[in-house]
C-alpha cells in the first residue's frame, strides 16, 4: 500500500490564492476549503487509499516560545484564516483523517505521520504531500518522499541532496546556517546555500564545524570569517537547528489502517450545501461504492 500524507495548511493557502473567490448562500467565503476537498477527492480518484490531512488549527507553536520572530499569524488575510476550522470540518464530513495541531505545526504531524507509516512493513511508500523544504528531513532513500502535487514532482533522497547539496539529516542544519524566512527566522550571516552545503557535506552538523578557520578544509571563500561569525552565533545556530527539526512523536494516527478512506459521514451532504458545492456529494458516492466490497 502507499499512505499519502497532505499539507493541508499549504493546500488551504495554495487554493485561496490559486481560485476565484466564492461566497455560499450566508456570504462567508468558502472558495479555498471547497476547493480543497474537490482536490482531496481527485486524490482518491487517482487511486489514494490511505490518507491524512495535517492542518495548522492555529499558526503559533511550541516554538513561538523560543523565538520571538518565529511565524505567527499577523499578516493572513482574514478571508483565509476564516476557512482553516471550515476546511478541517469539510475535510472530516468528506471522511478523510485530520490532525489538526495546536501546539506543533503541521509539518511535526507530517514527519510523525511519516516515521508511524514507514514503521509498517505493509507500506511500500509514504508520500509526503508538500513542496515545503523542511520536510526533506524526513525523507527515506525511495520509501519516504516529497512529493509536490502541483507540479507533480517527486523527491527521493538522491533528490535532495541533488537539491539542497546534503543529505535529509543535515536539512535542519542547513535552514538553520542558510536562514528561513518563510518561518521567519535569519540564519547565520555569510552562509548561502552554496556554503552551507559545502561545509555541511564535509562536516555533517553545525556543532563538529571547526571554530578556527584555519583548522576547516573546504574550498569555500572567507573560511576565516564565516568561522568567526559562527563561532558568535553559534548559540543561534543551534537554536535555529531546533526551530528547524521537525517533532516525530506529534498527536497523529497510531496505526496506518486507520488512514484507509471508506465513505464520508452522514452530514457530508449539509457539508457540500455550506461549501455551496453539490457536485462533491455524487463524487463521493461514486469512490465509495467503487471501494465497497463486493457481494
Amino acid at each position: 500500500m502507499q499512505v499519502h500524507l497532505i499539507d493541508g495548511t499549504y493546500e488551504l493557502f495554495r487554493h485561496f490564492y490559486g481560485v476565484p473567490a466564492a461566497k455560499n448562500a450566508g456570504g462567508h467565503e468558502v472558495g479555498a476549503a471547497r476547493g480543497v476537498v474537490s482536490s482531496m477527492l481527485g486524490l482518491l480518484e487517482s487511486g489514494a487509499t490511505h490518507v491524512a490531512i495535517a492542518t495548522d488549527r492555529v499558526i503559533e507553536s511550541f516554538r513561538n516560545d523560543l523565538w520571538p520572530g518565529y511565524k505567527d499569524g499577523d499578516g493572513i488575510d482574514p478571508a483565509l484564516y476564516a476557512q482553516f476550522p471550515l476546511v478541517e470540518e469539510a475535510l472530516a464530513s468528506a471522511g478523510f483523517v485530520v490532525w489538526p495541531m495546536v501546539e506543533h505545526e503541521a509539518d511535526d504531524a507530517l514527519a510523525s505521520g511519516a516515521a508511524m507509516a514507514a514503521a509498517d512493513p505493509c507500506v511500500e511508500r509514504v508520500l509526503i504531500c508538500t513542496p515545503d523544504k523542511d520536510l526533506s528531513q524526513c525523507v527515506e532513500g525511495d520509501r519516504v518522499v516529497q512529493f509536490d502535487r502541483r507540479q507533480r514532482l517527486m523527491r527521493d533522497e538522491a533528490g535532495v541532496i541533488e537539491k539542497f547539496g546534503v543529505g535529509p539529516a543535515a536539512i535542519p542544519d542547513w535552514l538553520a546556517l542558510v536562514g528561513d524566512s518563510a518561518d521567519g527566522f535569519p540564519g547565520i550571516r555569510g552562509f548561502g546555500a552554496k556554503t552551507a552545503a559545502a561545509v555541511l557535506s564535509r562536516y555533517g552538523h553545525i556543532e563538529e564545524i571547526p571554530l578556527d578557520g584555519t583548522e576547516w578544509d573546504v574550498p569555500v571563500r572567507g573560511a576565516a570569517r564565516l568561522a568567526a561569525t559562527l563561532r558568535k552565533g553559534i548559540d543561534d545556530a543551534l537554536l535555529f537547528r531546533r526551530l528547524a527539526t521537525l517533532v516525530r512523536d506529534a498527536p497523529v494516527a497510531a496505526s496506518v489502517d486507520e488512514l484507509l478512506w471508506s465513505g464520508p459521514r452522514d452530514d457530508f451532504e449539509l457539508v457540500a450545501t455550506v461549501l455551496d458545492a453539490p457536485d462533491l456529494v455524487p463524487r463521493a458516492r461514486r469512490l465509495t461504492a467503487a471501494r465497497r466490497p463486493p457481494g
